[in-house]
């Protein structure tokens, strides 16, 4: 039997590997489908046909790097999802470079057997949830999941109150997919402190995942999209949902919503400006005690103003002047976007 996971854009059947596996069970999860010897643009279509643990927190609301909006526009196949970066600068990269040897220094560590999964699991009763783990730890009564993660220098201070919100409901959904009871995290610190991190099944909180999951993919089941946010990922969805305008106008003067928000930007964008002026007085008064200076120390900071080091630009004006084929060559038109403006009565 094969395991059908709708998607009203780009349906997608996942089939069992062999035949008579599609009930195979991890702790109370289906076995959906094997991801041996499966390529990365594979996995994510097949991840696509339902709501898999990294997509926990967005489509609760509650990933600050991602918005519902950009994840229902990837679940109903309007964008496709983003394929890792794969050069070496790529934080994605070395996370997965680096994650069979933290698994390797936590098995070490905790004298825990840990071994890879291998498959794609589905919710025994929500076909929908979906989960990819890092590693199953073997003979634990205590823990039965390892989650392993990176921080780099930047984003060590997220994790100095404990695992950020958005990884705990990761690591939750898992629990939720597999019933296990608890999970350990292992994150990378810097590149050279591993911490672990011990996260327990939480039925209140999972009954609340599962509830608002099952919204969000009721938007995706009736392409209906969900809010916006304030987010950049927001306004890239956006962009991307409405790239052209139609030359037509729409009357919202009777949209009692439209006009509390428009009558709110205004109200918003004036407090901005008059906050815009102030700052620039103040900045100016300050360069002006720095003079010559290129740092000034505070009672409670400090102050840089360093000249930057010259660089050379292309002077596209000179070259299509003098040179118009050579300019006519290397130039390519760049399609215009859309501009909003907000003009009052």
């Amino acid at each position: 039997m094969s395991h059908t996971f709708t998607n009203n854009q780009s349906p997608l059947s996942i089939q069992p590997t062999q035949p008579n596996t599609s009930q195979r069970k991890y702790g109370h999860a289906i076995r959906a489908i094997s991801t041996n010897q499966m390529d990365e643009s594979l996995w994510l279509k097949y991840r696509n046909q339902g709501i898999g643990s990294s997509d926990a927190a967005t489509a609760c609301g509650l990933n600050p790097y991602k918005s519902q909006l950009e994840l229902w526009m990837e679940k109903t196949g309007r964008i496709q999802p983003t394929v890792s970066d794969l050069s070496e600068d790529s934080p994605l990269t070395w996370g997965t470079i680096l994650e069979p040897i933290l698994a390797e220094h936590y098995a070490k560590r905790t004298g825990h057997k840990v071994r890879r999964v291998n498959s794609i699991l589905q919710h025994g009763s929500h076909p929908w949830m979906l989960a990819n783990l890092d590693r199953e730890i073997v003979g634990s009564d205590e823990v039965q999941i390892l989650e392993c993660k990176t921080a780099g220098v930047h984003s060590a201070k997220f994790w100095e109150n404990g695992v950020p919100e958005y990884i705990q409901l990761q690591v939750q959904h898992q629990l939720a997919v597999t019933g296990q009871q608890a999970a350990d995290v292992a994150v990378l610190i810097g590149g050279q402190k591993l911490d672990i991190h011990r996260i327990e099944r939480d039925e209140a909180l999972i009954h609340q995942l599962i509830k608002l999951e099952a919204a969000f993919w009721q938007r995706v089941q009736t392409d209906t999209p969900p809010p916006v946010d304030a987010s950049s990922s927001s306004a890239n969805a956006l962009r991307q949902l409405y790239p052209h305008d139609n030359n037509k106008q729409i009357n919202l003067t009777e949209d009692n919503e439209a006009n509390q928000h428009f009558d709110e930007l205004l109200q918003v964008r004036d407090q901005l400006a008059e906050l815009s002026e102030k700052e620039s007085l103040l900045k100016h008064q300050l360069q002006a005690k720095m003079g010559d200076n290129s740092l000034a120390l505070l009672a409670t900071g400090k102050l840089s103003w360093r000249q930057a080091k010259p660089s050379n630009v292309l002077d596209s004006k000179k070259l299509k002047a003098e040179q118009p084929d050579v300019f006519n060559q290397f130039s390519k038109i760049r399609l215009g976007s859309r501009r909003f403006l907000v003009q009052p009565n």
